[in-house]
């Protein structure tokens, strides 16, 4: 998959085989040996703050407990209720500020927090049910349509499917699983293992994907309406925001989403354009995924630059230590202020203007300073790519829901990334999903007994 804005950079020098290796799992898998000496660590706490702390309210001690105890399938099951995309959390879940954060093993004299996210993968790795282990419920006879089959969609699809409604998935794409398959950095989720997670969860039944279906071309909200008992928007924020600068457009500046997606459907990395020297924008875990992939590829030379200070950064220190690890420069408090182009109108580098905080505000000192670079990465966060959403109220770039999910119109729920509270977490989109699901069944039911 070519990138356009990037054809005239060269390729990279390593083989395909040689650069695969360097796409390798970013956490081992633990041995079996390894797991059970790690459950036996777990204090398998009463009102475990691990378990308080997970988005997807999974009981983590009780399914470390159940490895403990060599009961790998009651462990899985544990988790799968609670979390269908478990396997795909285990693995990109920032799980240093969530569950290992709280665990009560996370202080000096013990060194380190019980290793719940490897032991949650080793569960789901090595779970062997005869079937499903989930069955339908009877029949509601309602039909509810899903936009997206990100994790949120994906997450409601499958919930919705198990309390016995009919789900039909409309996604943009040509293959499902949103960000896990297209936006997650190739070392986190490593193979097709997204795709895999997919078939898992369809085969609960029930569930058809249509692609190739655009909200606000070929996809209307008016028309679910008409055909669907109730509708979920699980849109994600498909649109890079802009800098507002010119020479914007220019070729060598794109989207850090966009060489990401490219990166993870490439079957010959070796065709993926990969420049000298990079300049990523941004401070999250994009930023950090572009960054080191990019050095991955053979990039001499990546430097990151943060507006503000480190401490600022929603990158977490374990994602900015895996950055300082493969040689990614970080340079902070400074903003772009202009894109610097060659003859041919191809970017050379960027000018930014150093920051400061003046009276609690982010100021800019007038200082400037240049760096050279073949090719620029937006990593500045993302908003809506789609032109039918007008009806609904929004906070910002997302979408307004109450309490159980509900948008201003009737019928029409919407969870993820693209509604208003949140922390774009994989994670919290799958709880989204599965809360708006049992919302969903809830409020069909009710309208069915009342009728």
């Amino acid at each position: 998959m070519m990138i356009e804005s990037l054809k005239h950079l060269p390729r990279p020098q390593l083989s395909n085989a040689e650069l695969s290796g360097q796409f390798t799992d970013l956490a081992p898998a633990l041995s079996a040996r390894q797991a059970i000496i790690e459950s036996a660590r777990c204090l398998y706490c009463y009102d475990a703050p691990c378990t308080r702390s997970c988005p997807s309210e999974i009981d983590v001690a009780g399914f470390i407990r159940n490895i403990h105890d060599g009961d790998i399938n009651s462990a899985a099951h544990g988790i799968l209720k609670q979390n269908i995309l478990g396997g795909s959390c285990a693995r990109v879940c920032p799980t240093e500020i969530l569950c290992e954060d709280a665990c009560v093993r996370n202080h000096h004299a013990e060194g380190q927090p019980v290793k719940i996210g490897l032991l949650q993968r080793y569960a789901l790795d090595h779970m062997k049910f005869a079937s499903h282990p989930f069955t339908r419920a009877a029949t509601t006879g309602r039909k509810i349509a899903v936009v997206g089959a990100g994790p949120a969609g994906l997450s409601c699809a499958h919930r919705l499917a198990m309390l016995g409604n009919d789900v039909v998935i409309f996604e943009a794409r040509e293959k499902p699983g949103g960000l896990n398959e297209y936006g997650i950095a190739k070392y986190k989720l490593v193979g097709d293992f997204a795709q895999k997670e997919v078939e898992f969860l369809l085969a609960i039944g029930g569930i058809e994907i249509r692609y190739g279906q655009t909200l606000g071309g070929n996809l209307r909200l008016k028309d679910l309406h008409g055909s669907f008992d109730s509708v979920f928007l699980g849109l994600g924020l498909g649109a890079s925001r802009r800098l507002g600068l010119t020479g914007e457009d220019a070729p060598g500046l794109l989207a850090a989403v966009d060489y990401i997606a490219a990166l993870r459907q490439a079957d010959d990395l070796t065709q993926l354009p990969v420049p000298a020297r990079a300049i990523v924008i941004g401070g999250g875990n994009t930023a950090i995924d572009i960054a080191v992939q990019i050095r991955l590829l053979g990039a001499e030379e990546v430097t990151l630059v943060y507006r503000r200070d480190a401490a600022k950064m929603t990158a977490t220190g374990h994602e900015q230590d895996i950055a300082k690890a493969n040689l990614v420069s970080i340079r902070t408090w400074a903003q772009p202020q202009q894109v610097l182009l060659d003859k041919a109108g191809r970017v050379r580098g960027m000018r930014f203007e150093k920051t400061r905080m003046e009276a609690a505000r982010l100021t800019g000192s007038g200082e400037t300073f240049d760096i050279p670079a073949e090719a620029i990465f937006k990593a500045i966060g993302q908003g809506f790519d789609c032109a039918d959403i007008d009806g609904l109220e929004r906070d910002g770039d997302k979408i307004r829901v109450d309490d159980q999910f509900r948008t201003c119109l009737p019928g029409f729920y919407a969870g993820g990334d693209c509604v208003a509270p949140g922390q774009d977490l994989t994670v919290q989109a799958v709880q989204h999903g599965k809360l708006a699901a049992l919302a969903i069944h809830r409020d069909l039911m009710a309208k069915m007994e009342a009728a």
